[in-house]
């Protein structure tokens, strides 16, 4: 059961504490090659007031290429993960959309759609859960749950909140996320988006920004520009949202940057007013989406724990990479932050094997979800055999060595 304040989080972290370390328990979620889909990519995770938690991700029918023909799938558990409804197809629209005209030169079927980057709030009111993602990379829908995420509305689309962006930047393709939205504590909702003019490919360049909701959902506004590309900062795209203990709100993004690590910036509403840029040096990037999540409440006092999971790893090949491009997607790392992610201390292995993108969740009983791409054995880099859930406690991270 909720308690107030999301204790639940501290005092079921202290239960675990006293009884032990509990090691990992995994298992498979979507595996690739079932239900019709050639690979499941893209996962997004969400814990509701309730305690559901809600699995999401791209379902890709024919290849791994992100303007495959691909369809939203969605998956719930009650108790946990270790039980699961049968996979539902969200967000479909009841007309047939046109194809995105930036990504022409692929010359895809006219039949191909992409239904691409879910994204999930769960909200604090009772029951309610937000589902916000895009469609050929030029509109956006969102639809809700007021059952906790056992069915979902029809598609509302919101791409006018993206033409905010427009006097600021001319964007051909736009994105959610991918990965989960956050609600603030004045009840805001925040999706971390990123646009692009497609000048140089179908997804680059790129910028980051927000786009964000004070009705629950109801309507969607664009915020300011958070990282334009220039400068130090290469192509910053996708990206993940925490608020910190004084309220203001974090981004954590990818970029293609010569440094190589994850950049952050700040702003006091999620929205508006970002901080300047600045590269987390303990967070290694080999340009792939990685998660963050708040662990517990906000404290005046004592941790506020911060937990980061990405592929922690800057080799390509076991060499070193060229600047500024993809390294192995390997070594999927869970990184822990006690002071509001100014550093991280902590860190441990979830899987040293091919390991993509992934998403981080704290659901109750003190319990960290992290569903991720893993890969398949002796294939194609992008081959992914399933997107597997492995579920631990605070302690397995704090038996670390700081």
């Amino acid at each position: 059961m909720r308690q107030a304040g999301g204790s639940w989080i501290a005092a079921a972290a202290a239960s675990i504490l006293a009884c032990g370390a509990v090691e990992p328990v995994r298992s498979d979620v979507f595996v690739s090659g079932q239900d019709g889909y050639f690979m499941y990519r893209i996962p997004g995770l969400a814990v509701t007031p309730r305690g559901a938690l809600l699995a999401y991700a791209e379902g890709r029918r024919t290849s791994a290429s992100d303007w495959d023909d691909i369809r939203l799938v969605l998956r719930r558990s009650e108790d946990g993960g270790t039980t699961w409804t049968p996979q539902q197809v969200v967000g479909l629209l009841e007309e047939k959309p046109e194809q995105n005209p930036a990504a022409a030169g692929l010359r895809r079927p006219p039949e191909m759609l992409t239904y691409n980057n879910p994204v999930v709030i769960a909200d604090r009111k009772k029951g309610l859960v937000h589902l916000v993602y895009c469609v050929e990379y030029m509109r956006a829908f969102a639809l809700s749950s007021r059952d906790d995420g056992r069915t979902f509305s029809r598609p509302v689309e919101i791409t006018s909140a993206f033409e905010g962006f427009r006097p600021r930047y001319n964007w051909k393709v736009i994105a959610t996320g991918p990965g989960h939205g956050i609600q603030l504590k004045n009840g805001r909702l925040i999706v971390p988006v990123w646009l692009s003019t497609a000048a140089v490919s179908p997804h680059s360049p790129n910028v980051v920004a927000t786009i964000y909701s004070d009705d629950h959902g109801k309507t969607w506004r664009a915020g300011q520009i958070a990282i334009p590309d220039g400068g130090e900062v290469t192509n910053p795209n996708e990206s993940v949202a925490v608020e910190l203990s004084d309220g203001h709100v974090m981004l954590n993004v990818r970029s293609t940057s010569h440094r190589h690590r994850r950049v952050v910036v700040t702003s006091p509403d999620g929205a508006t007013r970002w901080s300047a840029p600045v590269f987390q040096e303990e967070l290694l990037e080999p340009i792939c989406f990685g998660s963050i999540v708040r662990y517990g409440p906000p404290k005046r006092r004592g941790p506020n724990r911060l937990l980061f999971v990405n592929p922690d790893n800057l080799l390509r090949g076991g060499q070193p990479g060229a600047t500024g491009q993809s390294r192995d997607r390997r070594n999927l790392t869970v990184q822990l932050s006690e002071d509001d992610g100014a550093t991280w201390k902590r860190k441990r292995v979830i899987d040293p094997g091919w390991a993509g993108y992934a998403d981080i969740a704290a659901g109750p009983g003190g319990w960290i979800y992290v569903l991720y791409e893993r890969g398949a054995p002796d294939e194609a880099p992008l081959r992914i055999a399933a997107l597997t859930l492995v579920k631990f406690p605070l302690t397995w991270i704090l038996e670390a060595s700081p």
